[in-house]
């Protein structure tokens, strides 16, 4: 396999890995238990009438992401998502879990940024170079 290939494979296997949580989360918010996220989302400070739109975002996002559909403006999307999710909802650090997902949601958002800069790579619905270095 060349170079390009195995470049282009990994793209494809990191936008599948990265975009799977986003879409098994938000249709597991519809099917599971839509009124204890409300909820939950109420108890830290967050409306849970938003609830829709981060179903939205989890699963329409994480689709963009999945097929390479403007994939810069899919990734800023959801970079911004996973940074404000990690500081409202896992920023107590007296809990050893809410610590690990704090780290697991940064991580996250640290892949998004490098898919802003590298785009989604040649196998996606709309190929985008890399960004131009100054």
């Amino acid at each position: 396999m060349d170079s390009k290939t195995l470049s282009n494979a990994s793209m494809l296997t990191g936008r599948i890995m990265l975009s799977a949580i986003f879409i098994i989360a938000g249709f597991g918010k519809i099917g599971a238990d839509y009124a204890g996220t409300q909820a939950y989302m109420d108890s830290v400070g967050v409306p849970g009438p938003l609830l829709p739109a981060v179903i939205a975002v989890e699963i329409l996002g994480g689709i963009a992401i999945l097929i390479g559909f403007q994939t810069r403006i899919a990734a800023a999307l959801l970079f911004g998502f996973t940074l404000s999710a990690a500081l409202l909802f896992h920023s107590d650090f007296n809990q050893q879990m809410q610590s690990i997902l704090f780290m697991k949601n940064i991580a996250i958002a640290g892949a998004f940024l490098v898919l802003y800069a590298q785009g989604p790579g040649q196998w996606a619905l709309n190929p985008q170079p890399k960004l131009q270095e100054a």
